[in-house]
């Protein structure tokens, strides 16, 4: 008979990848957590959690992206909708989270269960943080002062290091928004619907109790999982803030004037030009670096001041048509040498 644990992970596994989503159980009653009360998981879960869940099975319905991973639906947040940005990164979030949460972990100190399963990730809170008590510190204080409700992340980074950070809403560090990408291997719920019933408006109460029920080995499996998977080189290729920030500009000129509204491009040709300067002169992520991505990006500056000096000129639509879409042709080649 496959253990509770087994098949707590295989259910968790399940929920992330098969489509249509769906809730995870829980490993243990509602009424077992102990520093959280039984109404607030039974609500949390029952109600938040089943709620992203099908408000996002109902968008990518909706949007035709039912044969995307829940890995690709927040790779590229910043290209999704609100709906399914949010309910992803909901779903994501909240089941990591009820998989850290143990009543019936070890009764012994943190830093010995990391000891006591020679875990790697012992040697790496050392080396980074000094110890187990100085990373709590800093992930509460990141909980802590998290304005509004989010989330705070222990994440392992693509140089295979670990940082602490927090994030907004229901986005998490896998997200392109996120200023902190990699993988997230510990998650604390700082919105209020995870704590008020019981907290109140004392988060740091919420923050001090929480840690007696989180289970470091789940963390430490998750960091043996996470140093080895390719999702972190997929993470450090797609960030690139520089090229968001191109990419910004260019959606917002170049879809207006395919409908023959030129304002935003003759306004803004300035601005699109100086973000190509910032993306030639920016650091190319390394796996991405090549003489093809160089030449693209020469290429694009070159293509951005032409149009620039055109819009200057008050040159004709039909001009200013094709630089643009020469621009963009050159941008969607970059963006295709960044995929392959």
């Amino acid at each position: 008979m496959k253990s509770l644990s087994i098949i707590f992970l295989s259910a968790i596994i399940s929920c992330l990848h098969a489509q249509p989503f769906s809730l995870p159980e829980l490993s243990h009653p509602y009424d077992a957590y102990g520093v959280i009360d039984s109404k607030t998981m039974e609500i949390h879960h029952s109600k938040h959690h089943q709620g992203y869940v099908n408000k996002l099975n109902k968008a990518v319905k909706a949007e035709s992206l039912e044969k995307k991973s829940l890995i690709e639906l927040m790779l590229y947040a910043s290209y999704r909708s609100k709906a399914v940005r949010n309910n992803s990164g909901g779903h994501f979030n909240h089941t990591l989270f009820w998989e850290l949460l143990n009543p019936s972990k070890v009764k012994s100190t943190d830093e010995q269960v990391l000891k006591t399963i020679k875990s790697k990730l012992y040697t790496e809170i050392v080396n980074e943080f000094g110890s187990l008590e100085n990373l709590k510190t800093k992930l509460n204080k990141a909980a802590a002062t998290r304005f509004g409700s989010g989330w705070a992340w222990l994440v392992v980074t693509p140089q295979k290091k670990l940082a602490v950070t927090s994030s907004p809403n229901q986005d998490n560090p896998i997200m392109d928004v996120s200023e902190v990408r990699g993988i997230p291997i510990l998650g604390i719920d700082v919105w209020e619907h995870a704590y008020y019933l019981k907290y109140q408006n004392k988060r740091g109460d919420y923050l001090g109790a929480i840690w007696s029920i989180l289970d470091w080995s789940v963390v430490a499996k998750k960091y043996n999982l996470a140093i080895k998977d390719p999702l972190l080189l997929t993470i450090e290729k797609e960030h690139w803030p520089s090229l968001m920030e191109f990419h910004k500009v260019l959606a917002q000129t170049f879809h207006p004037a395919e409908k023959n509204d030129f304002k935003p491009l003759r306004t803004r040709s300035s601005e699109l030009f100086a973000k190509a300067i910032l993306l030639k002169s920016s650091v190319v992520p390394s796996p991405l670096m090549s003489p093809e991505i160089l030449s693209a990006l020469s290429r694009l500056e070159k293509q951005c001041g032409a149009l620039d000096k055109s819009v200057r000129k008050n040159a004709k639509n039909k001009v200013i048509l094709k630089k643009i879409i020469s621009v963009h042709d050159i941008f969607h080649e970059i963006q295709g040498l960044c995929h392959d």
